[in-house]
């Protein structure tokens, strides 16, 4: 064994991750539903069967894997306009992802912006920051929600300006509390010894190491975001009825659940896997990337 190289060097953390995701069953089973979801995300019109919008009224209440009275096969059934189910679930998987997506990116820039400030300034600017992420913690969303969406009208867009103006705090909070540990660290201490301009410092020293940390609540943040969107569509204020979308079919399908099952399963089976599989995803990369817990394991194994 050389010197240079000692026993209890770790990899480096984009091998790691790679790693620790090939050995983590759930971490592969939550990637490829992702990789199934994201693939009906992009190409949904290659994968549809059906205009998601058609409407068939000969073959209205079709159930699973049987044809209809035009002759064609309801893989997963239709509905009560005689839609084809699979069709709108592939839709309706774009639909999601982009929300879900958006309102993390607009939440997670504007909280990771209030968080830096507030570690980096302290005093006045992170007094004001925190104080209105209490506000934030402590105003009810579904309030909120109606208030946009009634003034606004449901949009995709107005959905994602709800979701993500919902959500920033937590981002600020987590950012706020490693800015505080992180700007005291030797290195950071150093590059302000040595002049270095406030911006430069935080994005070249304080933000890349609040990063991992910011990924872990981003990828339970796109969980969060989906969740809601389905909530919100169910009680009619997200996207409009003309846009399929998993939360639209479940609030179309609960009037005939104890007749027609397939009209709530597979819309709520959709959100179920995909949460889930965020959230699988997001367990290993939060293991994978805090460096104390791994540290440990590793010198453990060792």
């Amino acid at each position: 064994m050389s010197l240079s190289t000692p026993a209890y060097a770790l990899p480096d953390r984009p091998s790691r991750s790679l790693r620790t995701l090939r050995a983590s069953g759930g971490a592969r089973v939550g990637t490829v539903i992702l990789v199934v979801v994201g693939i009906c995300a992009m190409a949904p019109h290659l994968l549809a069967p059906f205009d998601p919008a058609e409407q068939r009224l000969l073959a209205r209440f079709t159930p699973p894997l049987t044809r209809a009275a035009d002759g064609t096969l309801a893989v997963l059934g239709t509905d009560q306009l005689g839609r084809d189910i699979l069709s709108r679930l592939i839709y309706g998987a774009r639909t999601s992802s982009l929300i879900g997506f958006l309102a993390v990116l607009l939440a997670g820039f504007t909280g990771t912006a209030l968080g830096l400030l507030a570690g980096v300034r302290g005093g006045a600017s992170d007094h004001t920051v925190m104080r209105l992420a209490d506000m934030q913690l402590a105003f009810p969303f579904i309030l909120l929600a109606i208030t946009v969406i009634g003034i606004l009208g449901p949009s995709i867009r107005n959905l994602i300006l709800v979701v993500g103006l919902s959500n920033w705090a937590a981002y600020a909070r987590v950012v706020r509390a490693e800015t505080l540990a992180v700007r005291e660290r030797p290195y950071v201490e150093a590059a302000r010894s040595l002049g270095l301009p406030v911006p430069r410092i935080v994005l070249r020293h304080i933000l890349p190491n609040v990063s991992a940390s910011l990924m872990v609540v981003a990828t339970f943040g796109i969980a969060g975001a989906i969740l809601t969107e389905a909530g919100l569509s169910f009680l009619g204020l997200g996207v409009p009825v003309a846009i399929p979308s998993w939360g639209g079919m479940l609030a179309e399908g609960r009037q005939y659940v104890d007749t027609r099952y397939w009209l709530a399963l597979f819309p709520g089976a959709a959100l179920f896997m995909t949460v889930m599989a965020i959230n699988l995803v997001g367990d290993t990369l939060r293991d994978t990337l805090d460096p104390y817990l791994y540290s440990r394991r590793s010198l453990e194994q060792l």
